[in-house]
């Protein structure tokens, strides 16, 4: 079973948000790192482009699949998680720890619709 951590929202495309006042912190969640294997590229976007809820903000890449990045947030992005453009691997020792990029949110809502802990959870059983 993959890790899901209380305190977080999820989309259903597997990335994680963490809402702190007006900046949403975004990553992958343990289930998506888990079954893209070992990742070796994380396209990311660049600092002050918009990224819109439900649209592709970049791509994972792993040994066997790539994946896009579907933002589950709107807003600009505030600041990117640099030390991933070396080690991209970061993500598969602890995904909730290496988050992919910071938004300063144009819609606080849109993390309110997520799915919470117990939510995602299920989905990832089935």
């Amino acid at each position: 079973m993959s890790k899901v951590l209380d305190n977080l929202r999820y989309a259903d495309s597997h990335e994680w948000v963490l809402v702190e006042g007006d900046i949403a912190t975004v990553g992958i969640t343990d289930y998506a790192q888990h079954a893209l294997g070992n990742i070796v590229y994380v396209d990311m976007p660049e600092i002050g482009d918009e990224v819109v809820a439900g649209e592709e903000f970049g791509a994972v890449e792993s040994v066997k699949a790539a994946s896009d990045l579907i933002s589950p947030v709107s807003g600009e992005v505030v600041e990117i998680n640099e030390a991933l453009e070396d080690a991209p691997e970061l993500i598969n020792e602890d995904a909730f720890a290496n988050w992919i990029m910071k938004v300063k949110l144009s819609d606080a809502a849109e993390a309110d619709a997520l799915l919470d802990a117990a939510a995602y959870a299920k989905l990832c059983e089935e």
